[in-house]
């Protein structure tokens, strides 16, 4: 029974990854020293998998910015408009260029488009494909990572090198143009892969692993059309290396027929997301046999221990079955999406610790599975007793039972949109075209640096509180000065959208270095939801109200939803999510309510994770909206009509749940819009979306400053897709993670753009 991992996480347990890259993008150091961080944290990852005594070990799964955009690298789908840059003299540089944007000494190139991968929160770089898209290895990246390995892990049987699988990643990309689609590009990539994997063998490569979580999803029969091509092609001539096909975040069980004619020698299957597929892929591999069967057991998108007892059962049922000889294990998926090491955690409630395991202790969980399959009860028991320990500090009664207690007036507002409107219109005075941000504006090192000082007790929290109020103040003159219609506080006290609401909530903690990539070196502290979920008081309103005082315009409250806490959190797996999400809604209606008593009349509402939570499955979607919708409803619906109701989603295909989105009854929307040059708002448009809508204008996740025609160009394509009367400007996020300079000529620019469409579009 071999054992093995997906992928490990490559920003470093201090985030070295994230601290070199912005440097080097900065400036403040050359790319030697970037390459020798990158080359520390994949020693240190290879040394601990090898430590753990996995049989076999990811090789190719380290990326400065997203293992995605290394596969387009790697295959050589990179823009001419990137290449054409005399100034860019390497590939790291290029590489940036199509992650960031490229501005400087009068070249002005946009930033590739930016979506999230799956169902998760981590995005990705989407790739471009041309009508007659050529493939050729353009990247050493993963030849140059395999001898780096061969030089650190004691036997090249163990190294498994990662790529995504050729139909995974055409599914991941867009058309350029609209005369073909994507897949029909397989007959020009295949003959690549198969170069790639052949060199692998030839280097003495064992093993390699193909990640295809497409299988996961509901494939259409081009798709399937074009797998079985691809695979056929492989195993034809791909011979002498073992092939690993991995899928994840969901079960495969509906798509196992496509294996019936090709030949590889190992399926990956995920147990966590959908642990009833076994039986049924059991069948199938019990009529092969060849083919071995990876169990993906560990659950590497949450933090909890692996319940041994459960997955004992999956093992045992899997060898009488098919043997021994033919199981695999490992984690579901890979542990990009945990955190490090819980070892470096020295503030969270024991009995919480002892029930928590994050990417160092999942593949020791590996180890303890096989102890157990050969006799060691010990491990068993010690494991079933520890999960089994209740504690008061998980458990409130009375928050179970008022979460549950839903009626249809909780979730209606008082009257239909179009009557909120009018009142609303009446009430604000908005211009046409009305122009705000999503809510933060830079976090410097000085905030950060004054958020530290704080918490290690260096400053009162008198003073603390009157040096943010200082922030707040110069924020508020910057935005007048721009002449924003509504303006935000910039959410200064606050380290993160979650993060912030779950240090102010019953059941939910913070941990001290439990980092995640979320995309390129933006990396995230998920909470923990660890028990019942409830508000203890005021989490905003003292710094909203503080805002509004300083300013004679409107000054938008900001919360973050239900849903995106949620999906953004690290969730309880004892009860239903939903009960969880019903919880975390009554307490943020709480606090909707206290600001509006406040005087707080424009509350923003975020759920950038409403789209992303949504199951990989047609069927499982109903099930999802009717719980997901009524927990936002249930947060945003007991306002007066005139209190207006924002709400801003991030990069998602909206196509499928616009009646969805629809249902949540915000008074506003704002999405992310602008890498896309507004294609998003086809749906939105066809649907013909019955409330206001803020579509971005501007993408933050670029340094690159957007011009004042390129903006008017957007909103001029906006207005012919949408009623003028319900369209806002904005940028398409937060301005947390960018630059002072930036962002000021940028909105600058984006409210000179509005002016210019109130002239000229109406």
């Amino acid at each position: 029974m071999l054992k093995h991992n997906l992928g490990y996480p490559r920003i470093g347990i201090q985030r070295e990854l994230k601290k070199a890259c912005e440097a080097y993008w900065s400036n403040k150091i050359d790319s030697d020293a970037l390459f020798d961080v990158g080359k520390k944290i994949r020693k240190e990852n290879w040394k601990t998998q090898e430590k753990a005594n996995l049989n076999l070990i990811p090789c190719n799964d380290f990326s400065f910015y997203d293992h995605v955009l290394d596969m387009s690298l790697l295959l050589g789908v990179v823009s001419e408009s990137y290449l054409s840059i005399p100034l860019i003299q390497n590939n790291i540089d290029l590489y940036f260029s199509m992650a960031r944007g490229f501005q400087k000494n009068g070249w002005d190139i946009k930033a590739m488009e930016m979506t999230k991968w799956f169902n998760t929160n981590y995005h990705y770089i989407v790739p471009e494909f041309e009508k007659n898209q050529k493939f050729s290895i353009f990247s050493k990246k993963i030849f140059d990572e395999l001898e780096e390995s061969k030089n650190v892990l004691k036997s090249i049987k163990k190294i498994k090198p990662v790529l995504i699988g050729p139909l995974s990643y055409l599914f991941l990309g867009k058309e350029k143009e609209k005369s073909f689609h994507r897949m029909d590009l397989i007959e020009n990539l295949i003959p690549i892969y198969i170069k790639i994997i052949n060199k692998l063998k030839n280097e003495g490569v064992n093993w390699i692993q193909l990640d295809e979580p497409i299988l996961a999803l509901d494939m259409s029969e081009k798709e399937k059309k074009v797998f079985k091509y691809a695979y056929g092609e492989i195993s034809r001539f791909c011979s002498g290396i073992n092939i690993l096909l991995t899928s994840y975040f969901d079960g495969i069980s509906e798509n196992i027929f496509l294996f019936q004619e090709i030949s590889i020698q190992a399926l990956h299957i995920d147990l966590v997301e959908d642990s009833n597929q076994l039986e049924k892929i059991l069948s199938f591999f019990s009529r092969d046999s060849k083919m071995i069967l990876s169990l993906g057991l560990i659950d590497g998108r949450n933090i909890w221990k692996n319940n041994y007892a459960n997955s004992i059962k999956k093992i045992e049922k899997a060898m009488e079955s098919v043997g021994e000889d033919r199981i695999m294990i490992a984690p579901n998926c890979s542990l990009l999406h945990v955190p490090i090491d819980i070892e470096y955690e020295n503030s969270i409630h024991i009995d919480i610790k002892n029930k928590m395991s994050f990417a160092k202790q999942k593949i020791y969980e590996l180890n303890d599975l096989e102890k157990i399959i050969k006799g060691n009860k010990n491990i068993l028991l010690s494991n079933s007793s520890l999960l089994e320990k209740s504690s008061s500090i998980f458990h409130d009664i009375k928050i179970k039972e008022r979460a549950m207690k839903i009626t249809d007036q909780d979730i209606q507002r008082e009257n239909h949109f179009y009557i909120r409107q009018k009142k609303q219109k009446k009430k604000f005075h908005l211009p046409l075209f009305p122009t705000t941000t999503i809510g933060s504006f830079p976090q410097t090192k000085e905030i950060r640096s004054l958020r530290n000082k704080f918490r290690k007790k260096e400053l009162s929290k008198e003073e603390y509180d009157e040096k943010i109020k200082n922030f707040i103040v110069e924020v508020i003159k910057e935005q007048e000065k721009i002449d924003l219609d509504v303006l935000v506080h910039g959410e200064f006290e606050r380290t993160d959208m979650v993060e912030y609401f779950s240090d102010k909530l019953k059941g939910i903690l913070s941990t001290d270095n439990g980092w995640v990539q979320s995309y390129g070196s933006r990396c995230v502290k998920p909470p923990v939801i660890y028990g019942d979920v409830a508000r203890v008081g005021d989490m905003t309103v003292k710094w909203i109200c503080f805002a509004q005082s300083k300013t004679k315009k409107l000054m938008k409250g900001m919360l973050t939803g239900p849903v995106t806490i949620l999906q953004w959190s690290f969730v309880r797996d004892d009860q239903p999510i939903y009960h969880t999400a019903y919880q975390i809604a009554w307490a943020i209606r709480e606090e909707v309510l206290s600001l509006e008593k406040s005087g707080i009349q424009i509350i923003q509402i975020d759920e950038p994770a409403l789209r992303e939570g949504l199951p990989l499955k047609k069927k499982n979607w109903k099930s999802y909206f009717d719980w997901s919708i009524q927990a936002f409803r249930l947060s945003s619906s007991g306002v007066k009509d005139e209190t207006q109701i924002h709400t801003h989603m991030c990069y998602s295909e909206f196509n499928d749940i616009l009646q969805h989105i629809a249902d949540m009854d915000a008074d506003v929307i704002t999405i992310e819009t602008s890498r896309s040059r507004m294609e998003l708002l086809k749906a939105f448009s066809v649907f013909s979306y019955p409330n206001e809508i803020g579509p971005g204008v501007y993408d933050i996740h670029s340094p690159r400053i957007p011009t004042v025609e390129e903006i008017f160009d957007l909103i001029e394509k906006a207005s012919r897709k949408l009623p003028i009367k319900n369209i806002w400007v904005n940028p398409d996020c937060g301005l947390k993670t960018r630059k002072w300079k930036e962002v000021l000529m940028s909105l600058h620019n984006m409210t000179k753009a509005a002016k210019m469409a109130r002239l000229k579009l109406v």
